[in-house]
């Protein structure tokens, strides 16, 4: 018998996207019959892009996965890892036969287990309880099966309080709770867990990690993606680097996640934010478009113990008065070492119409050596403009060796501003 429990072979996936990159919905196929029944005919026939029709654009393709291969021992903990629009949720959405692949053949050995979005597996109108009883019947075990799981479901979960409350009233943490619980202590024989734990509290997730460690430790296989490399490392032994569709990297977790964090560092000048992933659509009105490091070098290099500067460069459609620039300074496994707001330094911004530059400066925040990166965003009164989580990365190094001894012996990832003397 094959220790293979996953094995995929050249897996893609196309999504085909209309104008405005809307998909091609029912009403624009029924009219394009209705006007020119016999090209598009033909087009679907030959599986051809349809041309422009009545003054439509043709329809896009876009590969959210292009032949992808690996394969999946039974037992190992595998972390997948990537930037934003990498193909991480579209790769474990068909392997847990949510979507169908374009092309490709995946075979899974056992029973799975998945955990992706708020809301997925679970019926609103049934009560937690009922929803328990519901997951195990669809991973196939009996209702005396699901019974010894019951009471430990529940303490895990920690909802004993709402168990007989409709799900649609749960809030998103406890939904979370609930489904993570469902999905480990069933006994897959896969447990696929997407980035959705991120949506409990510090404490759950911490729970929610030691639970995967013990699946791991008792033979069953995990598929954990994550944006927090830390976890990744804690957790996985292997790891997965998906960039653009494709397989990256692929192998021991360490070496994967420094493979990821060298990819991440931009070599010189002005950073492109246009195509940036973001996880917030925006209002629109305000746009940040660009990034450029205040260095002798203009390379995003930074000297230990110098501050941390650079230009951020902001497109307004129309002058507007009121606007907050926040930012968010994270190590590169994920750790939120600072954040700042121009409302916190008691100042909001006014732009003019067009191109805009904010010059930025971290006076005394002496980073350690070693991999950072910006999230940033620009707000209004009407909510917020744009949103770009992982929009600049940078490096923090030593030359001098006298400094660089004296900062490797330091924990931490930045050296606070302390006084101290000795009083009488």
């Amino acid at each position: 018998m094959s220790d293979t429990v996953i094995n995929v072979e050249n897996l893609s996936k196309k999504y085909v996207l209309g104008k405005n990159g809307s998909s091609n919905g029912l009403k624009h196929v029924i009219h394009d019959v209705a006007t020119a029944p016999l090209r598009w005919l033909r087009n679907s026939a030959s599986g051809a892009q349809k041309p422009e029709i009545n003054g439509r654009k043709a329809a896009e393709t876009f590969w959210a996965l292009k032949d992808v291969s690996f394969e999946i021992k039974r037992g190992e903990v595998v972390g997948i890892i990537g930037r934003n629009g990498a193909g991480k949720s579209t790769l474990l959405k068909i392997l847990s036969r949510i979507t169908e692949q374009t092309q490709g053949r995946v075979e899974i050995t056992g029973r799975v287990a998945s955990l992706l979005e708020v809301g997925t597996g679970f019926h609103p109108e049934l009560s937690g309880r009922e929803n328990i009883f519901l997951n195990g019947a669809i991973l196939g075990m009996g209702r005396q099966e699901i019974k010894k799981k019951f009471d430990e479901i529940v303490a895990f979960a920690e909802v004993e309080q709402f168990l007989d409350t409709p799900v649609k009233r749960y809030s998103s943490g406890m939904y979370v709770r609930l489904a993570f619980a469902v999905a480990a202590h069933l006994e897959p024989e896969i447990l696929i867990v997407d980035e959705v734990l991120a949506v409990g509290d510090a404490q759950f997730q911490n729970k929610c990690l030691g639970k995967m460690q013990e699946v791991g430790k008792s033979g069953r296989t995990v598929l954990f993606v994550s944006h927090n490399i830390e976890a990744v490392l804690k957790l996985c032994t292997r790891g997965i680097l998906l960039a653009k569709g494709n397989v990256f990297a692929m192998g021991e977790a360490s070496k994967v996640t420094s493979i990821y964090f060298e990819d991440q560092i931009s070599s010189a000048g002005k950073v492109d934010l246009h195509a940036k992933p973001r996880t917030l659509p925006g209002n629109g009105t305000v746009q940040l478009v660009g990034a450029l490091p205040l260095t002798s070098q203009k390379v995003w290099s930074y000297p230990f113990g110098r501050p941390l500067a650079l230009l951020l460069h902001l497109e307004a459609r129309k002058a507007i008065g009121m606007i907050e620039l926040g930012i968010g300074l994270f190590s590169a496994r994920g750790f939120e070492v600072a954040s700042w707001s121009s409302t916190c330094a008691g100042s909001l911004l006014s732009l003019k119409t067009g191109l805009n530059t904010v010059h930025i400066n971290f006076n005394d925040l002496k980073l350690l050596p070693g991999r950072y990166y910006l999230g940033l965003g620009v707000r209004s009164e009407r909510g917020f403009e744009d949103y770009i989580p992982e929009a600049v990365w940078f490096e923090v190094v030593v030359s001098d060796e006298s400094a660089k001894a004296n900062a490797h012996t330091m924990m931490g990832t930045f050296v606070p501003n302390v006084e101290a003397k000795v009083v009488v």
